[in-house]
């Protein structure tokens, strides 16, 4: 291993650390769900108050649906036996990847977790603990519990307790291949009665997806199942009694004839066991699922450069048809919680995987096409599973096993309307950062050179480590070279990117070439040679002149001076967009609910009714470029009104918008809070708003914008991004005083989106 490689590695393991051990130490946490402000609200939660749900619950036990978090509370539970890729750690080793499990629940489904490591390895005695504390969940996922005993000790719970309950090393690996096999087959033209399959792997994962493949109508004789001793067949002995149930009658003892003459290949073992030889000799349009992590039984680029016509899924992020349980567990486990089931059966996996399945055969909306910057997404061999990204997914999946859920007899409780339900099920999902995981996901996808100005300041720095870690960007660090290196060496951070120093002597033609730009730029302006030939040393010019040059494709700078000062020499050197006679900053503002936007925040102190219209369109603009349908407030102390001078003057723009722009969704002036909320809304028929709320508000002046989004990022119940300067023919952006290392990372971000996004329009 090469030493970037290892210092590459040695960075990440450090990362790692940091990042949990950062505070709140862990991944999940416990907050209040209920008002606990007041003496009253203390008496209401615990005594003398929670005596009278108690009593409810104790005479009538299906309530306590009603009066606690039962419904909505999933135990994620191990002994540490088999933990991915690790092993038999043992069970207090195995506590963060449980943690890990319980943020995927709550990020992609809303639902709240207790991870629960058992240190107990007899599965009699792990059995009758988990049926000791299963009273208090809604119901129970295990996880990396070795095979024999996961079956076992699944098979009794499943008997035992009345909540649903699954193994995910089984199952979701099963249901998601079953919905990737039953594409896969329509794309190769074959029939499941007919195909030949080799399932190379006989743990828990391997044996579940065969059954689960059986029950779709592949045959069992059809199949040869292969563990590491080779193909299981009647000559072998000692085998476990799930490897009973796989015994082929066949003389085939290696994997490599057993692949002769086959049509599907799935592979739950070792990286790099499937050589082109063994691809070469499988049947027509082969399938190969290989979904070893991190190294699949064959590489994708191998796999395809060895056969044009193979159809192809891995268990890996950055390759098509990626077999992932995040597309499964989640909404599994939603759609049994919210109808109350007694268990996850057979009918409500298979509902789940045809919901997967059917779902990758549907157009895919411009939202998931934005967030991995593809041009098209269309059913086909590099697509027949959906996206991990894919908003419809909690819909799809969740509806169709709650319905399997009441038809198959399990639901205690009834869903009569799953239009409603699905509107429930989208309101939860705006309370996470998927938009932020998406915009990176987009921006990994086509990575831009950023220049990071202030690169000796920690944030700086660390930011800078993670945008070329997690390939979001090509980061270039702006600043003084010596310092930086010494900060770099003082943090422990190592990162073999360009150093640009304005002053160095490896940027003596740069100068050259800048000042000259610069003064040909200004020098109607005020700005004379020996200006230019100055200013050019200073980051502050240097930065916005790299970019004007193309010698790099985005800017983030400020973080250390005030907002004012750094924005002047942008505006000298980065020419406006078309159209644009001032420009604005916008803020996301992530909190609880859905993303909303905030403009204009640093610019424009005291915008007419013109400003106002431009500062609307160029937000409708920006908050489009996120997959977000914009629905605009124009804000005022009144609501439609038009009394004070400020109200007027938005009564103004808003009447110039729907004039030159019928179709935006806009309206105003109106006071916030009604702008958000459905019910106020509704005393106002006549808006362009109508009852769904906004997500974009267009300030009428700079303090109260500026001061409304600084409360919010100050009391830090939402995550600002931002500002996102609007109007710029090129990607600059400006940070606050102080940002945080997030921040940073986030307009960064934002500024490869944008350079992405140019390059697609030039």
């Amino acid at each position: 291993m090469s030493s970037n490689n290892n210092r590459d590695e040695k960075n990440f393991s450090q990362a790692a650390l940091d990042y949990h051990k950062a505070e709140p130490k862990g991944k999940i946490e416990v907050i209040p769900s209920k008002p606990h402000s007041s003496q009253r609200d203390l008496s209401l939660a615990y005594s003398p108050g929670v005596a009278v749900p108690c009593m409810e619950i104790h005479d009538k036990p299906e309530t306590v649906y009603d009066y606690t978090g039962k419904g909505n509370l999933v135990a994620v539970i191990s002994n540490g036996t088999a933990v991915l890729g690790l092993g038999d750690i043992g069970a207090e080793a195995s506590k963060p990847v449980m943690e890990g499990k319980g943020l995927l629940f709550k990020i992609f489904a809303d639902i709240n977790v207790f991870d629960i490591e058992i240190d107990e390895k007899d599965p009699d005695k792990f059995i009758e603990i988990v049926k000791g504390i299963a009273p208090t969940f809604g119901g129970i996922n295990l996880e990396d519990i070795k095979a024999p005993e996961a079956f076992y000790i699944e098979q009794r719970l499943k008997e035992e307790l009345n909540i649903p309950l699954m193994h995910d090393d089984q199952h979701g690996t099963a249901i998601i291949s079953a919905a990737a096999l039953i594409n896969a087959l329509q794309i190769a033209n074959k029939d499941i009665a007919k195909v030949k399959m080799v399932v190379n792997g006989a743990g828990a994962a391997a044996i579940a997806c065969t059954k689960l493949y059986i029950s779709l109508g592949l045959k069992k004789e059809n199949v040869l199942m292969c563990d590491s001793k080779g193909v299981i067949n009647h000559k072998r002995e000692n085998l476990t009694p799930e490897k009973l149930d796989f015994i082929a009658q066949t003389d085939i003892e290696t994997l490599e004839d057993a692949l002769k003459g086959s049509d599907v290949f799935v592979g739950l073992s070792k990286g790099n066991v499937m050589t082109p030889e063994m691809l070469l000799n499988m049947n027509e349009n082969p399938i190969v699922f290989a979904l070893a992590n991190p190294d699949p039984e064959i590489a994708y680029d191998l796999a395809l450069e060895t056969r044009k016509d193979v159809i192809m899924a891995t268990g890996r992020s950055d390759y098509p048809n990626q077999v992932n349980n995040v597309l499964g567990f989640p909404y599994i486990f939603r759609g049994a919680l919210d109808v109350q089931a007694t268990a996850i059966n057979e009918e409500m996996k298979l509902a789940a995987v045809h919901a997967i399945a059917d779902l990758a055969k549907e157009p895919v909306p411009e939202a998931v096409i934005l967030a991995y910057n593809v041009q098209n997404l269309q059913f086909g061999r590099e697509y027949f599973i959906p996206k991990p990204f894919d908003n419809r997914l909690i819909t799809k999946v969740s509806s169709a096993v709650a319905k399997a859920a009441i038809e198959s007899g399990v639901a205690r409780k009834t869903i009569t309307d799953f239009e409603e339900y699905e509107h429930q099920l989208l309101d939860r999902m705006g309370r996470d950062e998927r938009l932020v995981r998406m915009m990176q996901s987009r921006a990994k996808s086509n990575p831009k050179r950023i220049t990071l100005g202030n690169a000796e300041e920690y944030n700086v720095l660390k930011a800078a480590q993670i945008l070329y870690e997690e390939g979001i960007a090509y980061p270039s660090l702006l600043g003084d070279k010596k310092y930086i290196k010494a900060q770099m060496e003082r943090y422990g951070i190592t990162l073999d990117v360009p150093i640009i120093d304005p002053s160095d002597d490896d940027q003596k033609e740069n100068r050259k070439k800048y000042r000259e730009t610069l003064w040909k730029l200004r020098q109607r302006k005020g700005m004379n040679e020996y200006k230019a030939k100055r200013y050019v040393r200073q980051r502050d010019y240097f930065g916005p002149l790299m970019l004007k040059h193309g010698d790099t494709d985005g800017l983030i700078i400020g973080f250390s001076k005030n907002y004012t000062s750094v924005l002047r020499p942008v505006l000298e050197v980065i020419e406006k967009d078309k159209g644009v006679d001032k420009v604005a900053a916008m803020m996301m503002i992530l909190s609880e609910k859905k993303p909303i936007f905030f403009a204009d925040t640093s610019i424009n102190q005291n915008p007419t009714a013109e400003d106002l219209v431009n500062i609307a369109k160029m937000a409708e603009f920006t908050v489009k470029s996120f997959a977000i349908e914009p629905r605009i407030a124009m804000l005022g102390f009144e609501n439609f009104a038009a009394i004070s001078e400020t109200s007027k003057k938005v009564a103004k723009a808003v009447n110039i918008l729907h004039e030159k722009f019928p179709k935006m969704i806009v309206d105003g002036e109106i006071q916030p809070d009604f702008a958000m909320d459905a019910d106020h809304l509704s005393d106002y028929p006549f808006s362009k708003l109508g009852t769904t709320p906004a997500n974009t508000f267009i300030f009428p002046n700079l303090e109260s914008a500026n001061l409304s989004y600084k409360i919010l990022r100050g009391m830090k119940v939402a995550q600002v991004i931002g500002p996102i300067l609007m109007g710029l023919k090129q990607p600059v952006h400006v940070l606050q005083m102080r940002s945080s290392v997030d921040e940073i990372v986030n307009l960064a971000t934002i500024a490869v989106l944008d350079a992405q996004r140019r390059e697609k329009k030039s």
